[in-house]
């Protein structure tokens, strides 16, 4: 493990981490803090960059880029500078007022923010000066590779940490010391998770969708108990992501339609409602087969590239994959003007003629050109 010196200058070498620490030199009581600093420590680099200051955040969120949102329960302001964004936050102290609540919070020093938290790896804080605080156990976790709530009531009165132990898990190759296994197994034998709302659950899956390995952290929140029913094979998912046309098409709503057992499974979730139809899609619509390709264009048009990745990953996949990449971009020169001057009446008959034409030119049956699609639209 890294020590604060060197923890320090990995974050200032960061093209993102310079300028937080180039205002921090000039605010005392300011401090990068949480997994940045537990990722600079463990020698990765860090995802995102927070930081707390002892005292009003504003003046610090200013100097550091454009202010994009605030959050005045928390006193958090999320913070954009060309490409890096911020989330700075007033050092704060927090109680639940039952299990599952949103915490009440008071300002408070930097020690006392640490202790809130959600675990020992991340209760660390580190100034522009190189001190580093940090919440009893941290440094001996990360040096053990553990996690380790910081009180026995915390997945109790945040059950949402339940999930975050279980991406930290998978991500950073820990485990967690017996005690906070314990008690993760205790909180949701007792139904912590059903205190949160469907939404912050929705949440958390969805982080949990962004991790490097979503597949394995899906699977251990499933063996944890906090999600059921998901149909969990590799392999489905593997050449579900495959058949995806690059730079099209939702990878996690991909992913998240190759394992659930239902259209109704992510009801309650706060998905959008576009979201919600790609994943009822990806549940309902039947495996690719193979066919003509006119056949199987006239099956598949109109589904989300999502729902048709998941179908062929469920059945022929050369078939799906020759849809996606070609045969749903195929096209006519043929316009409905045309027909209309070749004597063809306006109305139903039109769209039946020019789909008779579009068949014949994805199956090959047809020379180049319009005047070959106009007699075939006229036969």
């Amino acid at each position: 493990m890294r020590t604060a010196a060197e923890a320090l200058d990995a974050l200032r070498a960061l093209p993102c981490g310079a300028p937080v620490l180039a205002v921090l030199e000039t605010v005392p009581g300011a401090w990068i803090v949480g997994g940045a600093v537990r990722d600079a420590l463990l020698g990765a680099e860090p995802r995102e960059i927070d930081v707390v200051v002892e005292g009003d955040p504003a003046p610090v969120a200013a100097a550091l880029g454009d202010v994009q949102a605030t959050h005045e329960r928390f006193g958090t302001l999320s913070v954009r500078r060309a490409d890096c964004r911020y989330d700075v936050v007033r050092a704060r102290a927090e109680t639940y007022a039952h299990p599952g609540a949103l915490p009440e919070v008071r300002a408070s020093g930097v020690d006392d923010d640490l202790l809130r938290r959600d675990f020992t790896i991340n209760a660390v804080a580190l100034s522009a000066a190189g001190e580093l605080r940090c919440a009893p156990h941290a440094l001996e976790d990360l040096d053990g590779r553990l996690l380790r709530v910081l009180h026995p009531a915390s997945f109790r009165d945040d059950p949402t940490r339940l999930w975050r132990l279980v991406r930290y898990a998978v991500r950073l190759g820990f485990v967690p010391e017996p005690g906070t296994d314990r008690l993760a197994a205790q909180a949701v034998r007792e139904g912590a998770p059903a205190t949160v709302s469907g939404d912050r659950i929705g949440a958390e899956l969805r982080h949990a969708l962004a991790e490097p390995a979503p597949l394995a952290v899906l699977h251990a929140a499933q063996n944890l108990g906090l999600v059921a029913g998901l149909r969990l094979d590799p392999a489905v998912v593997g050449d579900a992501l495959a058949l995806l046309p690059a730079g099209e098409g939702r990878p996690d709503l991909t992913l998240l339609g190759a394992v659930i057992p239902d259209r109704d499974w992510p009801s309650g979730l706060g998905f959008a409602a576009a979201e919600a139809r790609i994943l009822a899609r990806c549940a309902e619509l039947e495996p690719v087969a193979g066919g003509r390709p006119s056949e199987v264009t006239a099956r598949l048009r109109g589904e989300p590239v999502e729902a048709v990745a998941v179908a062929g990953a469920r059945g022929d996949l050369v078939t799906a994959g020759m849809y996606l990449a070609q045969w749903r971009h195929v096209r006519l020169e043929l316009t409905g003007h045309d027909l209309l001057a070749a004597g063809v009446p306006a109305g139903p008959e039109l769209g039946r003629r020019l789909a008779r034409a579009l068949a014949r030119r994805l199956d090959g049956e047809l020379a180049p050109g319009r005047e070959a699609e106009l007699q075939a639209a006229l036969a």
